[in-house]
Parts: structure tokens; C-alpha cells; sequence
């Protein structure tokens, strides 16, 4: 980032810093309902910047005008309408009395409070056909909820939305929408560590870092994009989207839709921010809230069947106690879906059930037959001899759909200090070679202010890991390239390390130098062995003392 996208992300992050403020001062700090109102003011706000940005560009009026948006309200109808049609989809339709400009006029009006919520609700619903979400039961999220609710003092109400307006009023956002991926995905990072560490969610996301999800989408997706066009992408377990907007990034936001589906709702939301921060707006409907396992929501168009994508990534969680949903998932789907198995209850530490198997197999019946898919897996998998573990990795060596596999160091993660792998597919592969990769010792450890000691890798790293997988390298202690007879011979294991070579090093010396050695030894190990005795005497001696005082 140059010096002027750096002064942008700090005013941004301010902004944001403000907005806890005023949480903090109204009670809400630390809340379940301070990230609802952390992510929608700051959505509401980038919007309406987005609008006026667009507007601005479109219209010599009112890019020409003292007060553009007197200027817009001014507008006859038709002439506003007109100029309505030619925003495009991806930037929210704002009337007159929606703006930022409208509220603040009327900031001491006596019923501020509710004018306020008033206005985002009927922002969100004059944009419900293209901003709004549904859940995998078909019910209906909008984009704003009424903040003030979150407010237990009614008289608190009033001064709590002054508060936000007064700080939204001091900042814009219009110089960074010439920005793009890196700045936008800095800024999200900044409010997903903030609020979605440790929630607890049924499925809360391990955080992907952005080093290895952009690792992730260039392999899959390569550098030439020129004949990329309509790509649909898919994850099933998307949390916040941080590995969607990578690979969307990589692909280009104008030739991909993202389908998405978590049953979080708290990462929903975040990735909704995320979605329309990265300019994706016309894949909200496709960011679906709900249990893929239970009920997958993205089928084909007849419903018989899951709907397969062309590129698929995901970082499922790992270990989970899906007990309660373990009946319906069998009945409802069993060998027809999840060929490998589905993991048994256990009696004891139900929370360790592998459910990221389920998600595997549902990636892999996902992707359309020329597809390609990353997942991130506990590096164990890589080995796994018995169990659903056993029989998923059989099955994908066997099918000769695995294209590679990258051993990233411990500590890479957020929120696990889990040992992890990534499996890529590649359902369209013509030969049955692998490149495995042993990463494990790339990287440096560093102090993370929030998670202690962590590791990441540095750029040139990251470089030497796309480098070998793409031109398919084999690096002494570092990458192979095997077959699949080979990895078969091998107990079906992606392990790098179970391939290097052993080396063992031979010396020149002469028959006196050896005979030198060996005396040399012997001698070690008389004096080795008389010491040992020595000790021993030693201590029978303390103990035949210790038993005469007694």
C-alpha cells in the first residue's frame, strides 16, 4: 500500500474505533448485538459514499453542484428516476430522505431515534430484491435492523443515533472506492478479528490468514484469467468469506458469482459486510444461512441434486459434536452423499467428532467434472489409515482426483494451534501424478497482541510454495512428485515426508583411521559402563543409610 491508501486505512479504522466508542459509552461494549452495530452503521455509511460516488459520475449536475445531494432532491422524479437506471447492481438505491446529508439535517428533531432506525429499514427495503440474504429455510434477512432496539434507556435512544451520525458525518469513504482487494480485505480483517474470534458458533470459522488463502486461490485458479467468464464459486462453510474473497479476487469480481452457505449467523452477517465491501453485491442472494450438512441449500435446478461449481474452497471446522443432527444427516442422506462414511457418536468426548469429513465428501460431490477445490484438513488426515478418515482418503486416491498437497508449519492459524494441510482437487487431472509438499519449516514466529506466539510465512516463502506446486517440482526435503501406484504402495499416504529420501553418508578413511575409531568407542564405552557402577555404589550406599537412621 502506498503512503495515501495507508492514511485512508488508518481514517477508516478510526471511524470504526469511534463507532466502539460510542457502543462502549451506551453500554453495548462487549455485547452480543455491538458487532450488528459495528458492521451495519459502517454498511449504511458505505453505501450511502458509494452512491453519492457513482451519482457524481454519472450527472454533470451534481458532480458540478455546491451541495450535490440538495441537488439530487431537487430532481424531478423522472429525471431522478433516469438517472437511477444507471448505477448498476452493485450500488444501493438511495432516495432523497435515505442519505447520511437528510438524516443529520434533522439530528435534534424529538423523535431522532426512531427516524433514524426508520430510515435503514427503508433503505433495506427499497433494496431487498438484490441486498438481502435468506436463510436455508427461505426466510428473509434484510440489511438493517432497527439499532435503537439495542438500546435498553428509551431516553438513551435519542442520543445514542446523534452520537453515530455525528461521527459518520466527519469521514467518507469516496477516496477509497479507486481502491480495491487488499485495502477492503485489510479493513474487513480489522472487524472480523474484532467480533468474530471466540463466538462460539456452531460452526466459528478457524480464521484463514490472508497469505494462505491467497496461496489457495492462485494454484486453483493460475494467473491468466483471460478465459475466465461466468465462474461460479462455492464454500461450504464459509465463515466470513476471507477464502471466497480470494479466490474472487484472483478470478476478477466481474467474471465470478460466489455461492456461499455457514451455519453461523454471526459470520453470515460478517461475510454480507464482506461481500459488499469487495463489490460482489450480486451474490448476496447466494450467501445462504443454514446447516450444509443438514440441508444443503445450493442443488440443481431440478433439486434432485447438489449444485456442482467450478471452483470450490473451504476451511471446514475440524471437530465438532454434531450428535443431535447425526440421525437426520443418515437417514436424510447416507451412502448416497457421504460414501466414505459418517463418523460415529462416541460415548466420551463427543466434541471430538470429525466433521470436516462430512465436508470433504460434500466438496468433492460438488465440483463439476472439469472443477477444481482446495480444503483445508488437520495434517493427520494426510496419514489416516482407519475409520471414515481411512476410507475417504482411499477413495480419493483411488478416483485420482487429489492434484496436491501443502503441510503448512504449526501456529499459522488464529484460532488453532492445529498442525495443517491443504487438499487440492482437480477432478479434470489426465495423468495420475501428485506434488506433495512439505512446508512444515518455512516461516517465521512472531507475537500476536491477541493469540501470543504465532508463525507466519514471508513472501518469499510463499513464493517457493506456488513456484513448486505449479511447475511441479521435486525439491531435496521439501517436494515430491509420486504417482498414485506409489502413493497407494504407500498406505494411500499425502504425507511429503514418508517419500524423501533417507541419506546416509559415506566416508573415506583408511584401515587405521577405522581401527582407531574402534578403539576409540571401546574405550568410551568401558568408561561409560565403570561409570554407571560407580553411580550405582553411589546410590546403594544413601539408600543403606537412609535405612539405618530410620
Amino acid at each position: 500500500m502506498n503512503i495515501n491508501t495507508e492514511i485512508l486505512k488508518t481514517k477508516t479504522i478510526q471511524l470504526i474505533k469511534d463507532l466502539q466508542s460510542v457502543c462502549t459509552t451506551y453500554g453495548l461494549a462487549g455485547t452480543g448485538n455491538e458487532y450488528k452495530i459495528i458492521t451495519q452503521v459502517v454498511l449504511y455509511k458505505f453505501l450511502n459514499d458509494k452512491f453519492a460516488y457513482v451519482m457524481k459520475q454519472k450527472s454533470d449536475k451534481l458532480r458540478n453542484a455546491e451541495d450535490w445531494a440538495s441537488a439530487y432532491a431537487a430532481m424531478p422524479e423522472g429525471e431522478r428516476k433516469l438517472l437511477l437506471m444507471k448505477k448498476g447492481p452493485n450500488v444501493a438505491t438511495f432516495h432523497p430522505h435515505h442519505l447520511l446529508s437528510s438524516l443529520y439535517a434533522n439530528i435534534n428533531s424529538a423523535t431522532f431515534g426512531r427516524d433514524f432506525d426508520d430510515t435503514l429499514i427503508d433503505l433495506a427495503d427499497t433494496n431487498a430484491a438484490i441486498f438481502s440474504t435468506v436463510t436455508s429455510e427461505e426466510t428473509k434477512v434484510g440489511l438493517f435492523d432497527r439499532l435503537t432496539n439495542f438500546i435498553t434507556d428509551e431516553k438513551a435512544k435519542i442520543n445514542f443515533a446523534r452520537a453515530v451520525v455525528n461521527k459518520l458525518v466527519t469521514f467518507s469513504f469516496e477516496d477509497t472506492f479507486d481502491e480495491h482487494y487488499d485495502f477492503f480485505s485489510e479493513i474487513f480483517e480489522y472487524v472480523a478479528k474484532s467480533y468474530n474470534q471466540d463466538s462460539g458458533g456452531k460452526y466459528a470459522e478457524y480464521y484463514t490468514p490472508r497469505s494462505i488463502a491467497r496461496v489457495m486461490a492462485r494454484l486453483l485458479v493460475g494467473d491468466d484469467t483471460s478465459g475466465l467468464h461466468n465462474i461460479e464459486c462455492y464454500d461450504p462453510s464459509a465463515g466470513t468469506g476471507s477464502l471466497l474473497m480470494a479466490l474472487a479476487h484472483q478470478i476478477g469480481e466481474d467474471k465470478c458469482t460466489i455461492f456461499s452457505q455457514d451455519i453461523a449467523v454471526k459470520s453470515s452477517e460478517l461475510l454480507r459486510f464482506n461481500l459488499v465491501l469487495n463489490g460482489l453485491v450480486s451474490s448476496l442472494p447466494h450467501a445462504i444461512q443454514g446447516d450444509t450438512m443438514v440441508n444443503p441449500y445450493h442443488r440443481s435446478d431440478d433439486k434432485k441434486s447438489l449444485k456442482q461449481f467450478d471452483y470450490i474452497i473451504s476451511n471446514p471446522p475440524f471437530k465438532l459434536d454434531f450428535s443431535e443432527t447425526h440421525a437426520e444427516i443418515s437417514s436424510k442422506w447416507g451412502a448416497s452423499r457421504f460414501w466414505a462414511g459418517i463418523p460415529s457418536i462416541p460415548n466420551k468426548k463427543k466434541e471430538s467428532m470429525a466433521i470436516y469429513t462430512l465436508f470433504f465428501q460434500h466438496v468433492v460431490n460438488s465440483l463439476k467434472e472439469t472443477g477444481k477445490g482446495a480444503i483445508i484438513v488437520p495434517t493427520g488426515f494426510i496419514t489416516s489409515k482407519s475409520g471414515v478418515e481411512g476410507k475417504l482418503l482411499a477413495e480419493i486416491v483411488e478416483r485420482n482426483v487429489v492434484w496436491g498437497v501443502i503441510s503448512f508449519p504449526s501456529n499459522v492459524f488464529g484460532t488453532t494451534g492445529t498442525n495443517v494441510s491443504v487438499v487440492f482437487l482437480d477432478k479434470a487431472k489426465t495423468d495420475d501424478k501428485v506434488i506433495l509438499i512439505d512446508a512444515s519449516k518455512l516461516g517465521e514466529d512472531y507475537t500476536d497482541e491477541d493469540k501470543g506466539k504465532k508463525h507466519r510465512l514471508l513472501p518469499a516463502d510463499i513464493e517457493l510454495i506456488v513456484d513448486t506446486f505449479r511447475n511441479r517440482k521435486v525439491v531435496e526435503d521439501f517436494s515430491v512428485l509420486v504417482s498414485k501406484e506409489e502413493v497407494q504402495a504407500k498406505g494411500n499416504s499425502l504425507s511429503a515426508g514418508q517419500y524423501f529420501d533417507i541419506k546416509i553418508e559415506y566416508v573415506d578413511i583408511t584401515e587405521d583411521e577405522f581401527n582407531q575409531r574402534m578403539t576409540d568407542y571401546k574405550q568410551t564405552l568401558a568408561e561409560q559402563f565403570k561409570e554407571s557402577h560407580r553411580l550405582e555404589d553411589e546410590i546403594m550406599k544413601q539408600l543403606n543409610s537412609l535405612k539405618f537412621e530410620k
